[in-house]
């Protein structure tokens, strides 16, 4: 999974994202869940640190059981069991989602990330798109992913030993005290990105008139193809099937 194309992993996560929308029963939503353990098996990555930086969709997985379990109108709520069957389907594809992407952003060097969406955006270079930069944007935005997710949970910590409320006392305590949480988080994420920024700056990048070159061309071979036509159908017969 790691030595895999960077353009097969990306064309094989969109087709798998595409066709999980196109499911709409629980034996379709076991098989995409099958498929993405056996993709994480594959990876050889740890299961607690993957399952662990999705610790903010967790919260949104909640809030949609929630929102589709109970009615509210004209000041009242009922609780639906429908709506409880249909909220859980949605976190889960909601979950699988993401769960997916991350697999992506941890098999994959953000070098390899902005060859692949390079290589895909190549002949818009004819109306003079700057592929290369929009390449680095979606690049950066992918690999700030579990860098944002790390920073939470460092800062979480480091709040809890200072004995902020976090896990204790009513709900609304709880939100106000995750704002020495949220302070935190985007300061450093604008330092971390002011620092990108310099460095960038300081390697002379965006240059006009200056092509980008790469230390390693990647070839996509038999082995690449074999891979993104097999899973790619078996997403396909997923989307079909169920």
């Amino acid at each position: 999974m790691h030595h895999l194309d960077a353009r097969s992993k990306i064309i094989l996560l969109l087709v798998y994202s595409i066709s999980i929308f196109f499911i709409d029963s629980w034996e379709g939503m076991f098989a995409a869940a099958a498929l993405f353990v056996g993709a994480l098996l594959l990876s050889r990555l740890p299961w607690g640190p993957v399952f662990k930086v999705a610790l903010p969709v967790y919260v949104i997985a909640v809030f949609t059981v929630l929102a589709n379990a109970f009615l509210f109108k004209y000041g009242s709520f009922a609780f639906r069991l429908e709506g409880l069957d249909r909220g859980f389907f949605f976190a889960v594809r909601i979950l699988l989602l993401v769960w997916a992407s991350l697999i992506l952003c941890y098999t994959s060097t953000s070098t390899q990330l902005t060859d692949a969406l390079a290589s895909f955006m190549a002949p818009l270079r004819r109306w003079k798109v700057p592929v290369d930069d929009v390449a680095m944007v979606f690049s950066i935005a992918l690999r700030f992913i579990p860098v944002t997710a790390d920073e939470y949970l460092r800062i979480r910590d480091a709040q809890w030993s200072r004995g902020a409320p976090l896990s204790d006392g009513p709900i609304l305590a709880r939100l106000r005290a995750h704002t020495s949480i949220l302070i935190p988080l985007f300061v450093g994420l604008f330092r971390r990105a002011d620092t990108l920024a310099m460095a960038m700056d300081a390697r002379c990048y965006g240059l006009p008139g200056i092509m980008r070159t790469r230390l390693v061309e990647h070839a996509f071979g038999g082995k690449e193809i074999a891979i993104t036509v097999l899973g790619s159908a078996c997403c396909i017969a997923l989307a079909v099937l169920w």
